[in-house]
């Protein structure tokens, strides 16, 4: 018999009952650190007083009203955004997979309208993750992602990460975009270098074609920067955002330069929900915390400290880690071994610590935002212990 929850999620058999800060209080009663923040989404934690003000006010005057009228607060967002970034407009919608279809079709749409219809393909990379959209699951084209959905949708050109040659040989007449995470989450925390985010703008230059960035899991401050592409010293032409841009609130946004914008006029893309006074609020409110002067610089600070840290913990156990990955405070830890990194997230989790898996046996680590040092080295406790466990557990079974 079907649960009335659709069984589509693995589930851990626990509830939380309240959150503050980085920590989150299970129904019985037992305390956790939150390195996971949602997978990236409560970028200040829980129950932020400033974030719960904004909700509250906005929730005693309008809930919502359909996008047939002006919605003062996307207007205010949406102009940040664009000050702020390399945008000139703004999309907003509900959530990562709904930015991300949104910029596909901006994309789609701009060939159009320069007259270049024949324009449909996109340069996509391994190990990518952009949702599970129909669409999404095209890109990923693997089995865990698009089995039993075929036939998929045939506009994406997978080639190995990091491998520049292999983006210029897959350019075809077809080819409109180039899209890529600047740091993959999913993918197993791939943080693309300077020189190849670079090199893919100068392609895209040279052959006509867009640049789209996918930073849901890695904008909003994530890496250290409002948007990671900001490292790369590049401008792209389309950037979908999410996650951390509603301090968990859903919400997303697909931003913009007015040329990639060219065709999106009345009528080409909608969304019921999409702008609403509820979720402009609260986006509001993230961003008058992340525009702070010292909010940036700490998330560098406890970064480059969790950096070092973890370094330290690959030094110790040499046969079970072999490689971090990530920026900012968003990193991953790679066990030697397959399924180590699903295992070890349950053990972490049995510990007091929340944490998520990826792709190449990847353990992701993906803290509030507000953490400090002292978060850290607690994290750190309950990771040396919970390895020396499964260590020994291992070698005693």
């Amino acid at each position: 018999m079907i649960a009335p929850l659709m069984p589509v999620y693995n589930r851990a058999n626990l509830a939380f009952e309240k959150g503050e800060g980085a920590y989150l209080y299970s129904t019985d009663g037992k305390i956790y650190l939150d390195f996971s923040a949602g997978i990236a989404v409560n970028a200040f934690g829980h129950a932020h007083p400033y974030l719960v003000k904004a909700l509250h006010e906005q929730a005693q005057k309008v809930w919502h009203v359909s996008n047939s009228v002006r919605i003062p607060g996307a207007e205010r967002l949406a102009q940040r955004l664009c000050d702020i970034t390399f945008a000139d407009t703004v999309f907003f919608n509900n959530s990562g997979s709904e930015a991300w279809e949104c910029g596909v079709k901006t994309i789609r749409k701009y060939f159009t309208h320069i007259g270049q219809p024949q324009k449909t393909r996109f340069i996509v990379f391994e190990g990518c993750f952009h949702g599970r959209s129909m669409t999404g699951i095209a890109a990923a084209k693997t089995e865990k992602m698009a089995g039993g959905f075929g036939p998929l949708i045939d506009m994406f050109d997978q080639v190995a990460w990091g491998d520049l040659d292999a983006v210029r040989k897959a350019i075809t007449p077809e080819t409109a975009c180039i899209h890529i995470e600047v740091v993959q989450g999913e993918g197993g925390m791939r943080a693309g270098s300077k020189e190849f985010i670079q090199g893919l703008r100068k392609l895209c230059d040279e052959h006509g074609l867009l640049l789209f960035f996918d930073e849901i899991q890695c904008g909003m401050g994530r890496t250290g920067k409002l948007f990671a592409y900001e490292w790369m010293d590049v401008v792209p032409d389309v950037v979908c955002a999410a996650k951390g841009i509603g301090g968990g609130f859903p919400l997303g946004a697909c931003l913009a330069s007015e040329k990639a914008a060219a065709g999106m006029n009345h009528g080409t893309h909608g969304s019921t929900y999409g702008g609403n006074p509820l979720a402009m609020a609260v986006g509001n409110a993230v961003l008058d915390l992340m525009l702070k002067p010292e909010f940036l610089a700490q998330v560098n600070r406890v970064g480059a400290y969790m950096w070092q840290k973890f370094d330290e913990l690959i030094a110790e156990f040499p046969a079970f880690f072999d490689g971090h990955r990530g920026k900012g405070l968003m990193q991953g830890l790679r066990c030697i071994n397959a399924d180590d990194n699903l295992k070890l997230v349950a053990k972490l989790r049995e510990n007091g610590l929340l944490s998520v898996a990826a792709s190449g046996h990847v353990v992701r680590f993906l803290p509030p935002l507000i953490i400090e040092e002292k978060h850290v080295d607690e994290a750190v406790v309950i990771i040396k212990r919970t390895v020396t466990e499964y260590i020994q557990a291992k070698e005693a079974a």
